[in-house]
């Protein structure tokens, strides 16, 4: 009875979340309707139209409330509805715009885990409220689902610190979480807006601006064009958007301390000053390459190889090079800067570099026992602060676990993929597309595509869920699927 009691809480939690976010998709039937769209409003209209319908019925099954859930109870909440959630939104781009199912679900992924890679034929020809869809995807799946649903549910029966811890986001900023998220949301709402202004100072149409700035902030990557950013041919554009990625990577928690008046807090941060450092190397290299080694001018590599190294080092899909033309070094490095990209609290994807921090920190604190007497060993210091030698090997040993489940999913899929679809081109192009997908970045090298095998184009759905899910759960949702959520000797 346990186990149908936990199915029944998952069922409750994902049925009031599902209601929330098909609220919040009606805005994108709106668009359609603004702009006289009338052929595509009624797919647009399936998504919040499935979601609160599936709400309704999920919310009507009857549950027994728990002071305490399990952990993994929130674990597979926060995986299943990511995952269907994603199914329901590609309804649009089937029935609206006739692309195969397992492109359409592609799509939807892409766009709510901020991904950025696209099977979309063409976006030139394309309708507007479809193209808005992707970006706004993004846009809620930057900050977050579980982050919707806390700012807008009074009370939840499992955790909402779990749910928003789980989600993403491991520091609470305000007394509690519910306000936590709120302040996130009129943060995160205020600099889209500001952001927008700010593009459209370039000249670019009003509804360009909006999509570019909604997945640049989201750390996502979808553009409104089939040439992407390189359309605009804007340096101005180019150097404008250079911040909204970086302020999208960056912990949300920082920007209240500038608004408190502590901006030395935001620069003084390890992580920002960590990646800022990986922005500056990076574009260093990438620069010297492709003036060297791909005879580009040198105001030509400068210009590629800052703006692609920013989307690396932020989780942000927007590029303005041909990635697969240049030499293996800067493929090789981007991919590690893709890796290591973004931060916890942010928008972004990926190990995210707080774990690799933590990790090389770990690394010098564990190696001091080899060079002191017996028992001299001091507890780990870490942001400033002294953390007791059990907890600190608990949480070293749980941020490396993360970091060796990543490098595995990675190898496994790559092996998986070869198995299928081996193209002539470098294995170094697979892994960085592989590392782009389950990273949530977007960048491209061209290695999927539309004409992909079928299961190719699955094995990036699920790299791309389960690196946006940061691995955990959805182990614990199939290990809870093969024996429950009792733990059995």
């Amino acid at each position: 009875m346990k186990g149908l009691g936990h199915t029944r809480l998952i069922a409750h939690e994902t049925g009031e979340i599902f209601f929330l976010v098909g609220l919040v998709t009606i805005l994108p039937v709106l668009i359609a309707a603004i702009y006289q769209e009338w052929d595509i409003i009624v797919a647009m209209a399936t998504v919040p139209a499935i979601l609160i319908l599936s709400a309704i019925i999920l919310t009507r099954i009857p549950y027994e409330e728990m002071n305490r859930p399990k952990i993994s109870v929130a674990l597979v909440a926060v995986a299943v509805t990511w995952f269907v959630v994603a199914l329901i939104a590609s309804v649009p781009f089937h029935l609206g715009l006739g692309m195969p199912i397992s492109d359409s679900v592609f799509e939807a992924m892409s766009g709510w885990t901020g991904t950025g890679l696209s099977l979309l034929p063409s976006p030139d020809n394309t309708p507007h409220a479809i193209l808005f869809f992707r970006s706004y995807m993004q846009w809620i799946g930057g900050i977050g689902i579980m982050a919707l649903g806390i700012t807008m549910q009074q009370r939840s029966s499992i955790s909402q610190n779990r749910l928003f811890r789980i989600e993403g986001r491991d520091e609470a900023i305000m007394p509690n979480v519910i306000s936590t998220a709120k302040s996130l949301w009129k943060l995160y709402t205020t600099l889209t807006i500001l952001f927008i202004g700010l593009i459209l100072l370039t000249g670019v149409p009003v509804f360009d601006a909006v999509n570019l700035v909604m997945s640049g902030i989201a750390t996502g990557g979808f553009s409104v064009h089939d040439a992407g950013v390189s359309y605009y041919d804007s340096l101005m554009l180019e150097i404008l958007l250079i911040p909204v990625m970086i302020v999208g990577c960056l912990p949300f928690k920082l920007y209240f301390f500038v608004l408190r008046g502590e901006p030395a807090k935001l620069f003084r941060n390890t992580i920002v000053k960590t990646l800022l450092f990986l922005i500056v190397i990076g574009s260093v290299i990438t620069t010297c390459d492709l003036y060297l080694f791909n005879h580009l001018s040198l105001s030509e590599s400068l210009r590629q190889g800052i703006f692609c190294t920013v989307a690396g080092v932020t989780n942000t899909g927007y590029q303005n090079s041909d990635i697969g033309s240049w030499i293996a070094g800067s493929v090789v490095l981007i991919t590690i800067l893709m890796m290591m990209s973004g931060s916890v609290g942010s928008t972004a994807g990926g190990i995210k570099v707080n774990r690799f921090v933590l990790a090389a920190e770990g690394m010098v604190w564990w190696f001091k026992r080899f060079f002191i007497k017996p028992g001299m060993l001091s507890g780990f210091k870490h942001e400033g602060k002294i953390i007791s030698k059990n907890i600190s090997q608990l949480e070293l040993t749980y941020n490396l676990l993360r970091i060796i489940l990543y490098l595995i999913m990675i190898f496994t899929a790559a092996f998986l993929a070869l198995s299928l679809y081996y193209p002539d081109t470098g294995l170094y192009k697979i892994v960085f597309e592989m590392v782009s997908a389950a990273s949530g970045v977007g960048l491209s090298v061209g290695y999927i595509t539309s004409e992909s095998p079928e299961g190719l184009k699955w094995i990036f759905i699920l790299l791309m869920w389960i690196g946006r899910m940061e691995i955990l759960p959805v182990i614990i949702l199939v290990l809870a699927l093969a024996r429950g959520f009792e733990y059995k000797r």
